[in-house]
């Protein structure tokens, strides 16, 4: 059975802030952290979004470019380090929102940055036993820094949803595997508002080694090259990483051009993945095959090797707005109104 996407949506607030604006602040050269990140902006959530409105706006705009009952939605997975509960499943509040029926299963995933992509793996599994008919795996969060921080200069919010089916498959899915290992990287404990980090380490041996594992095994897997692709998407926390791991697998700038966001947008998180392959599926034509490898901290790879079809002519992807379109739809905030409505800034009377 042909299993792949059968819809996507994606979401990202209108808020932007700069490098430079937040060193601003702490008295650095804010400009030259933008330029050695590679980030020119993050988006930020206003006071009255979190994972749970941004998850169901993607969903909303998945399910409008396309003519599925959502009665017929077996599954629905929440992919977030985010989540505005910590008892309390974000994915129900989706199924209601997009009129799911109340006959599936719903739960709320976390593996840092690639849980969107985890999402993805077990609506395929599900839908290629023939359990369900129809999966829906979303990626997104509200990412945190501290003041001060270097996260602060790249953390951001934004997310994608992906309707996973065998029928009308805009973009079948030949083949996913994982790479995993127990590399603690980047963590948050239970309680605290802000996460830690190894610093370099997050790079070496975390980001190069799972990323670069997951793709030449996937290399091996399918017997191709960085060549036998139009386009590829990796895990971007920074504009840089992505850029140099690009490099180091023999894949071009023209090839991760569509998928590379974290330059305009900032690190989503577990958005970021889902929300480059929605770019590309924006810009992909029927036939053109897409390397997608993704990652999380802790740490893990998910690589999926994806062939764009024929339906992809008949797929309405103007019933909503393109991630291109929320990337020219910005305001720009200085960093009182940031930090209030990252809530570092407490409002409150005497």
């Amino acid at each position: 059975m042909d299993v792949g996407i059968v819809s996507y949506g994606a979401y990202v607030p209108r808020y932007r802030i700069t490098p430079a604006e937040i060193g601003r602040i702490w008295g650095i050269d804010g400009d030259a952290m933008g330029k050695g990140l590679l980030i020119h902006m993050k988006s930020v959530p206003s006071p009255d979004e979190d994972v749970i409105t941004i998850a169901t706006e993607a969903a909303r705009n998945m399910m409008s470019r396309c003519d599925v009952d959502p009665h017929d939605i077996g599954a629905i997975y929440v992919g977030s380090e985010s989540h505005p509960y910590a008892v309390k499943p974000s994915g129900t509040v989706v199924a209601e929102a997009i009129c799911a029926t109340p006959n599936l299963t719903a739960a709320d995933l976390e593996f840092a940055c690639k849980a969107g992509t985890a999402g993805i793996q077990m609506c395929m599994g599900l839908v290629g036993s023939g359990m369900i008919k129809y999966g829906v795996a979303i990626g997104a969060d509200t990412s945190q820094g501290a003041p001060g921080d270097a996260l602060e200069y790249s953390a951001s919010a934004g997310g994608a949803a992906y309707l996973i089916g065998s029928g009308n498959v805009i973009a079948r899915i030949n083949k996913t595997l994982s790479f995993t290992t127990d590399t603690p990287d980047f963590w948050r404990r239970e309680g605290s508002p802000y996460p830690s980090h190894g610093g370099r380490f997050t790079g070496e041996p975390a980001y190069f080694k799972h990323i670069g594992s997951a793709a030449k095994m996937l290399f091996s897997e399918m017997g191709t090259g960085p060549k036998d692709y139009a386009h590829a998407v990796f895990h971007q926390p920074n504009g840089k990483f992505p850029t140099r791991i690009a490099k180091e697998l023999g894949f071009s700038d023209v090839q991760i051009k569509h998928g590379l966001l974290t330059p305009y947008i900032g690190n989503t998180y577990s958005g970021a993945v889902p929300l480059g392959l929605a770019s590309v599926l924006d810009n992909a034509k029927p036939g053109e095959r897409i390397f997608v490898v993704a990652y999380g901290s802790g740490a893990g790879s998910d690589a999926f090797d994806i062939t764009v079809t024929d339906d992809i002519l008949r797929y309405n992807r103007q019933a909503a707005p393109t991630v291109a379109d929320r990337l020219k739809d910005t305001v720009q905030l200085d960093y009182g109104r940031y930090a209030k409505f990252k809530g570092k800034i407490l409002m409150g009377g005497i």
